[in-house]
């Protein structure tokens, strides 16, 4: 009970524990062995003592007093330890300093590894490393890179502030402007993480889901005249519009051809319309890729039901959107829009004609959508074939049971009937 109660907390509040130790220490390296330490000892304790009624604010605590025995430890400066010292103290909330507009530490911890020595790739995965305490292979699902790679990047990144001693700190007021790209590609990446989990026992992380669209909306609201961030927030929100009915009462994928469009939340939709127009006519109706993904989110939002969707205009929109940000995913997305549009058939050519790479994980998701178009196309063993090469660790235990109920139907459809 101890342990799950602590597997927990740390999922739901761990970012916000090391983003709090971050702005206390100044230090990532720092925060983060204090919080992983905090955890071994709730481990060690919670089952004999009992799980204490303010979990986050026992782990907060102890990694503050973690973190000062290891600034001591270090020899760092004076000035450090006596301000780390004012903090040992049982209070999960110190008073946030004045001198930032940014007054959320997450959100002040996404600022502070968007730094611009850093390329823009290496911020968003340093990021999501701290930030979302996301794993290599997390990462790696969606940003379509192998587990390694990205364990490589980590290492590289920090090598490079620690090479260049780039500070962990808050950029001034005016610098923000300058890290807005890498700002929203994070908070994109950690809404599409949770959208879709990795693994697990879950369809989507609804924690995560929210947490990303808090941020996106503190992020507009600090900077309300800057088009990509609100087009982010539209983009979240129209998206997010649809989760009640994404998933049916076993916690499976229900397709968006069966969702019940009555459960789709229309004030989020509005919002999120008002939001692309108002940002659209910030740039003069020319469109970056935020605007044009929830462009695209807005066409379906707009469909009052799957047969009365735009598949022409879907298609047009990820054309737009791969000439101005080429990516696996918006081109998988694509083939499904062109075999909606033009027939399966259509969309398996333009499927065969991506460039995946075959021996990745992430792979699984262009199998997955062959399967479909293929049984669509009558060829069913074909198929059963395909879904079941898509079957992989990263598929979460929703979609692999959605997955294995189409084998089943179309093996029983298959030509020569069921397997045996």
């Amino acid at each position: 009970m101890a342990a799950d109660r602590l597997a927990e907390t740390v999922r739901t509040e761990g970012a916000r524990i090391l983003a709090t130790l971050v702005r206390t220490v100044g230090s990532l390296p720092i925060a983060e062995d204090a919080v992983q330490e905090a955890a071994l000892r709730a481990l060690r304790d919670w089952p004999r003592t009992g799980v204490p009624d303010e979990p986050r604010a026992w782990l907060t605590v102890t990694a503050r007093r973690v973190a000062i025995d290891i600034i001591r430890r270090e020899g760092m400066r004076a000035g450090k330890e006596r301000a780390s010292m004012n903090l040992a103290v049982p209070d999960p909330a110190p008073d946030l300093p004045s001198d930032s507009v940014v007054h959320d530490d997450r959100l002040r911890l996404i600022f502070t590894c968007c730094h611009p020595s850093l390329a823009l790739d290496a911020q968003v995965t340093l990021a999501l490393r701290t930030l979302c305490g996301l794993s290599p292979a997390q990462i790696a699902a969606v940003m379509l890179m192998s587990e390694s790679a990205v364990a490589k990047r980590l290492t590289r990144t920090r090598a490079k502030i620690a090479r260049a001693g780039i500070p962990y700190r808050v950029p001034d007021d005016d610098e923000l402007p300058a890290r807005l790209a890498s700002v929203c590609a994070v908070l994109h990446a950690s809404y599409t993480i949770a959208h879709s989990a990795v693994g697990g026992e879950r369809l989507t992380d609804v924690d995560g889901r929210r947490e990303a669209l808090r941020l996106a909306r503190l992020v507009h609201e600090l900077l309300p005249d800057e088009p990509s961030p609100m087009a982010v927030l539209a983009l979240l929100l129209l998206t997010e519009s649809r989760s009640a009915a994404r998933a049916d009462d076993a916690g499976d994928p229900v397709l968006l051809a069966d969702q019940d469009r009555t459960s789709w939340d229309t004030t989020a939709i509005d919002e999120g319309l008002i939001l692309l127009d108002t940002s659209l006519r910030r740039t003069g109706a020319v469109a970056d890729p935020y605007q044009l993904q929830a462009a695209i989110a807005a066409e379906h939002a707009r469909a009052t039901c799957y047969q009365a969707t735009d598949w022409p205009e879907i298609v047009r929109l990820y054309d737009l959107l791969l000439t101005v940000q080429p990516s696996a995913p918006a081109a998988l997305a694509r083939a499904v829009a062109i075999a909606e549009s033009d027939g399966a058939a259509a969309g398996l050519g333009a499927l065969a004609d991506l460039d995946f790479d075959r021996d990745q994980n992430h792979d699984q998701r262009w199998h997955a959508v062959r399967g479909e178009l293929l049984a669509r196309d009558g060829r069913y063993a074909e198929a059963v074939a395909a879904t079941r090469e898509s079957i992989t660790d990263e598929v979460s235990a929703p979609e692999r049971r959605h997955r294995e109920r189409r084998i089943v139907a179309w093996s029983a459809a298959a030509p020569d009937g069921p397997e045996h």
